[in-house]
């Protein structure tokens, strides 16, 4: 069976590269028929904090990146990690150093002044003397000193590393916690996962721990290394390119789906589309697919993305992601109407649902000003008697449809003899309080006749006022 992981550290918040990951590695999970795990990699006791593990729950739970096993959490498996270092003491393939750091620091100048790779040279690894007094030291893995680690990468290709350019890491510090690169080969191995999909940014680890397999006679995995989500500076994606927390996103209006859809096309491809749903992911993902280069992170194209996915989506399921954000506003929905109805008129004029909420408040709050500029265009007094034909054919409907909505402000502007447009804006301003809405007909039924009465009198009592003031 295809076994996959996502193992983001709890040091700060879920960011947009590790999404991309657990992504991949999810939808390679899913289309192998595979397991998908969620591992908590903690074992940085001083910057793991238990905010961040929430807001790791938080946004895999919001994507609906759903795992088969987990979260297991590094810190409940020390005895494991440290059954495993004596392992590798007794069977002489780990050993004590007892470098200070003052003498690394020194080895490395050194090596500098004769124009070597700074690394540790070996000193203890077949030290067989008395140990320096008052030095606690740290277990380093007896890396092999000849041939090759060769990487045959699902992403990258094949990749040669000679073991001379490797030193001997540490897997122990020196009081006793294990590093990541043994923690890491040590849950891989016993979670039996068949493929390893990461940033490129660990492939440095990869030769070093490929070696620790051998050495614990593990099953080594596959690899994918994905390349690095970079800025528009092509510098590498960080706080200062904007938001790049997950949850940043879901607080900015994005649907999940589109930032999963987005995040599946920075660095893989299915043709020429764009568009994807989630089904649609699972069915076409391959790392066969997945680019070798840096991706660049575009959010015109993410919001144009979501606005896609908000045409699409069921207004339901609009309505579910919409309610949360008009909650912010107060606005009681028990007022209005139903707000998949709403969610359904708005879609096609939002890229977001901070816009969308925006646009839906006029449906259950009254207003008690209108918007300056769209007051001042088109609620003067040549509106008045316009208005006040609509109130009545609005006042005089028994069915109130949009069908009958629209034929009244038809009727209306044929009496008068003026096109749509001198019944329509005044009207629109009358009833949304601005410029902007979608078809007035539509909008009108979900605020509801007593409503569009009431406030189309507010428009009237505004233009006698600015008459007067003339």
């Amino acid at each position: 069976m295809i076994r996959t992981r996502f193992a983001p550290s709890p040091t700060g918040y879920l960011h947009i590269g590790g999404v991309r990951t657990a992504l991949f590695s999810w939808l390679y999970a899913k289309k192998m028929g595979g397991e998908f795990t969620l591992r908590i990699e903690d074992t940085d006791l001083e910057r793991s904090t238990q905010e961040s593990v929430d807001a790791i729950l938080e946004g895999m739970a919001w994507l609906g990146l759903d795992y088969d096993k987990g979260p297991f959490y590094q810190t409940q498996c020390f005895d494991r990690y440290k059954a495993v270092v004596q392992q590798l003491l007794d069977e002489g393939k780990a050993y004590y150093c007892y470098a200070s750091p003052e003498e690394l620091d020194e080895m490395r100048e050194q090596q500098k002044a004769r124009g070597e790779k700074p690394r540790y040279d070996g000193r203890y690894r077949d030290f067989t003397g008395t140990p320096p007094e008052g030095i606690k030291p740290v277990i380093r893995f007896k890396n092999p000193l000849e041939g090759d680690v060769v990487i045959d990468d699902l992403v990258k290709g094949q990749v040669i590393i000679n073991n001379r350019e490797l030193d001997d890491l540490i897997i122990a510090r020196s009081d006793g916690t294990p590093t990541y690169n043994l923690t890491v080969v040590v849950d891989d191995w016993d979670m039996k996962m068949t493929h390893v999909i990461r940033g490129d940014d660990h492939l440095n680890n990869t030769p070093r721990q490929i070696n620790l397999y051998k050495a614990l006679g593990a099953e080594v995995p596959k690899f994918a290394h994905i390349p690095m989500v970079l800025g528009a500076d092509g510098s590498r994606l960080s706080k200062r390119h904007g938001a790049v927390s997950v949850l940043q996103f879901k607080e900015e209006g994005f649907l999940p789906e589109a930032l999963l859809n987005y995040l599946v096309r920075l660095g893989w491809s299915h043709g020429d589309q764009e568009v994807f749903s989630i089904d649609e992911m699972v069915q076409y993902f391959d790392l066969d697919s997945v680019n070798s280069s840096p991706s660049t992170f575009d959010m015109d194209k993410l919001l144009w993305i979501n606005q896609q996915h908000i045409q699409a989506a069921p207004a339901e399921h609009l309505a579910r992601y919409l309610s949360p954000f008009l909650g912010q506003k107060e606005i009681d929905l028990t007022q209005g109407p139903e707000l998949a109805k709403v969610a359904d008129l708005l879609r096609d004029r939002a890229k977001t649902l901070v816009e969308m909420a925006d646009a839906s408040v006029y449906f259950y709050q009254d207003f008690s000003e209108f918007e300056e500029g769209a007051a001042k265009k088109h609620l003067r007094p040549v509106a008045e008697e316009a208005l006040a034909l609509v109130q009545q054919k609005f006042a005089d409907l028994a069915d109130w449809q949009t069908e009958n909505i629209h034929q009244a402000i038809q009727a209306a502007a044929d009496e008068l003899e003026v096109g749509m447009g001198k019944v329509g804006m005044p009207l629109r301003v009358a009833i949304t309080g601005g410029g902007q809405s979608p078809s007035i007909d539509a909008t009108a039924e979900l605020i509801g006749q007593q409503r569009c009465l009431a406030r189309i009198s507010m428009a009237l009592d505004y233009i006698k006022v600015r008459a007067q003031n003339a």
